[in-house]
């Protein structure tokens, strides 16, 4: 591990007096780091993430159910399957804690067909007035968190949401959308049904910015995918891995 996951924090008051940076490229996030020392991953010796096909971005296939088309392309990506040292495939369980990957604020928390989509606006900007944002859906987000609060990264904003409820077979799983929001975007209006909508959100590929291995599965291992992946990754204690801050 290099340290703690976190950047410079960002006091509540001071959020609307605090400069955009113009940043291109966006610099790697350690999000995935972060997420395996909030949750204690590294204790079953996390290797790196997999992805099945229709995980990945701008992706038309489903990975879940009868493994058809999507109505859309992927705007995100899902994470949910990775590998151990010992080369097993583990999931993520319904439990795991999710960390933000830049500093930022709340600007939104939405349904969608799992949980709740958690909305982040990033202080980085690419030099056209368009700021960062990233969604990470399918969660139930902290007690404490609402609109307009102030989060720095590496902070825990949700846990997974249980999908058994659900008919159709979908693990609990993290879906992340990453973007540049056009100064026309409101939030105050933002679901699932506009994101994505032309002149209000570009979209970038997460993969490029989650800073970890990965392997690529093919499709084959994939169908079905329920019976190869039973097992979430174990509980563990959360004060074993609260290494993330200083």
């Amino acid at each position: 591990m290099r340290g703690a996951c976190n950047g410079h924090r960002v006091k509540g008051a001071d959020i609307n007096n605090v400069e955009f940076t113009t940043t291109s490229p966006l610099r790697n996030t350690r999000f995935t780091e972060c997420l395996i020392q909030r949750n204690a991953l590294d204790k079953e010796g996390f290797k790196e993430w997999a992805f099945c096909p229709g995980m990945l971005f701008n992706s038309t296939e489903k990975w879940w159910g009868d493994q058809g088309k999507r109505n859309t392309r992927h705007e995100g990506l899902d994470l949910c399957l990775y590998k151990d040292r010992k080369d097993t495939i583990l999931r993520l369980g319904e439990k795991t804690k999710v960390p933000v990957i830049y500093d930022g604020s709340v600007v939104g928390i939405i349904d969608d067909f799992l949980g709740k989509s958690v909305i982040i606006e990033h202080l980085i900007s690419d030099g056209h007035n368009n700021r960062l944002c990233t969604i990470y859906g399918h969660t139930i987000p902290e007690d404490n968190l609402y609109v307009g609060k102030i989060v720095n990264q590496g902070d825990v904003i949700a846990t997974l949401a249980d999908s058994k409820m659900f008919k159709i077979r979908i693990f609990p799983h993290l879906h992340i959308s990453l973007g540049w929001t056009s100064k026309k975007i409101s939030y105050a209006g933002l679901d699932w049904g506009n994101i994505g909508a032309p002149d209000t959100w570009t979209f970038l590929d997460p993969l490029a910015f989650i800073d970890g291995r990965y392997l690529l599965l093919a499709r084959e291992k994939c169908d079905p995918i329920a019976p190869g992946f039973d097992d979430p990754q174990p509980e563990r204690d959360p004060a074993t891995s609260a290494t993330c801050h200083p």
